[in-house]
């Protein structure tokens, strides 16, 4: 993703760079409303990696399937493209987006037709690690300021 800006007649284009250590898995075009997989999400943002996919197995809903599937996707992916621990890795991010709704027309009785909407929704998971996260913050000298960052 970049951002562009006109600046001494030259457009100057700035590229926001992940960190490293970040992972990210994304799912496109799941039949399922966006409002029903927020729901998942809110409870799994943040926490540990090993932890999410405990919550995520013992859950009755149908959205949890397919986001379990998708955390452990980006899990995957981040032991195997940048060879990071499972048990220092976390969900650092987590969204879910609208996407296309599928419209269809059922008939109806006396000739009439009933619309059916079918939601679809895009899923978004990064991973990050614990560790170099909090290193970088001690780095950054965040945890040495005082409350007026003075």
């Amino acid at each position: 993703m970049g951002c562009s800006s006109f600046i001494g007649g030259r457009w100057n284009f700035m590229i926001k760079r992940r960190s490293r250590t970040e992972v990210k898995a994304l799912a496109q075009y799941i039949c399922m409303s966006p409002h029903k997989a927020r729901r998942i999400i809110d409870q799994i943002r943040g926490r540990s990696y090993r932890q999410t996919l405990m919550i995520l197995d013992l859950m009755p809903y149908r959205a949890a399937y397919h986001i379990f599937k998708l955390v452990y996707s980006a899990g995957a992916n981040a032991r195997h493209n940048k060879g990071l621990s499972e048990v220092e890795s976390f969900i650092s991010k987590a969204e879910v987006n609208g996407g296309a709704i599928v419209k269809k027309f059922k008939p109806r009785a006396r000739g009439r037709s009933y619309p059916i909407k079918r939601p679809t929704c895009h899923i978004t998971i990064v991973v990050n690690t614990r560790y170099i996260l909090l290193n970088k913050l001690y780095q950054s000298n965040l945890f040495n300021r005082n409350k007026f960052g003075l």
